[in-house]
């Protein structure tokens, strides 16, 4: 990579996206010009292709942790929170595009959440609260566990529907191993919450997983698409 006191003025990160958009950059250059400053011996396009390299892709750095980052060389507390600010300017500038249209289909809730849930370490288990059009009131986290599970407390999810007013929820969680599957007890969940629905007379739409995609999966598990709602 060239030093950036080699390059013309013209190629310069922030002169080409002023010049071209944000299109003409590359992930390493966008991250360039949050970072600003490199280090001693290490230019900052240098020092953000280096953050590429480390985590592999976007949504790993997005998911390391501030302490984390801040302890990168040349990064630091300053740098770190500019990175998650804008990672989560991002999650929620998707949320607000498509936050009016109608949740009735699991690959826009996965468009929709899918980078959020995927930067999570641990399982969060959160419920999608829904009007009479499906269109969304809020989202709520009930619980977050471990690496490897989170508690499923029956209860608390219908008292968030039914204190939210909603006439209808869709469940969602994340798998942070990447594997979207769900397990037995995410079987087990989804099988309780959609007789205590018929039995209170609520709209329980789905129950999505995320993961990471492949070629075996686009990267979610949706209990309606499998048939099992």
């Amino acid at each position: 990579m060239s030093r950036l006191k080699e390059l013309p003025e013209s190629e310069l990160p922030r002169e080409r996206l002023a010049r071209h958009g944000t299109g003409a950059l590359s992930n390493s250059e966008l991250i360039a010009i949050l970072l600003r400053v490199g280090t001693e011996g290490t230019n900052v396009l240098e020092l953000a292709d280096g953050l590429l390299r480390k985590y592999n892709n976007l949504t790993a750095l997005a998911r390391c942790p501030v302490a984390e980052l801040s302890k990168i060389k040349g990064i630091g507390p300053a740098k770190a929170i500019q990175l998650a600010a804008a990672f989560a300017l991002g999650n929620r500038l998707a949320r607000e595009t498509i936050a009016n249209e109608p949740f009735d289909k699991p690959e826009l809730i996965h468009q929709l959440l899918a980078g959020e849930m995927r930067a999570l370490n641990t399982e969060s288990l959160r419920v999608i609260l829904l009007d009479t059009r499906f269109h969304l009131i809020r989202i709520e986290e009930i619980s977050h566990g471990s690496a490897k599970e989170t508690l499923a407390p029956l209860p608390e999810i219908l008292k968030a529907v039914i204190t939210g007013g909603a006439s209808g929820f869709i469940l969602i969680h994340n798998h942070p191993s990447g594997d979207p599957t769900p397990s037995q007890a995410d079987r087990a969940l989804t099988r309780r919450l959609a007789e205590a629905g018929q039995l209170l007379q609520l709209n329980f739409l789905d129950h999505i997983i995320f993961g990471a995609p492949s070629t075996a999966t686009p990267g979610y598990f949706s209990f309606r698409e499998a048939g099992i709602l």
